[in-house]
């Protein structure tokens, strides 16, 4: 079964980001971030797309499968 992968901690570093201030601009508690970025959650559709907004980049760059 494919496993979501994420690149969403190394954009947030990149920015200087804390996983607060991340949940903060897209509504969320800090601790669906801590989950988002250890794959251990999946994000809607909104979430996706609102936090790709924020890194200017789109979804498919930030959440993908793997096998």
């Amino acid at each position: 079964m494919p496993e979501m992968k994420t690149k969403l901690k190394e954009l947030r570093a990149s920015k200087n980001m804390k996983q607060g201030d991340l949940a903060d601009l897209v509504g969320v508690r800090r601790e669906t971030i801590i989950r988002l970025e250890k794959g251990q959650y999946n994000p809607s559709l909104k979430l996706a797309m609102d936090i790709a907004k924020i890194f200017g980049t789109s979804v498919e760059d930030i959440f993908f499968f793997e096998d």
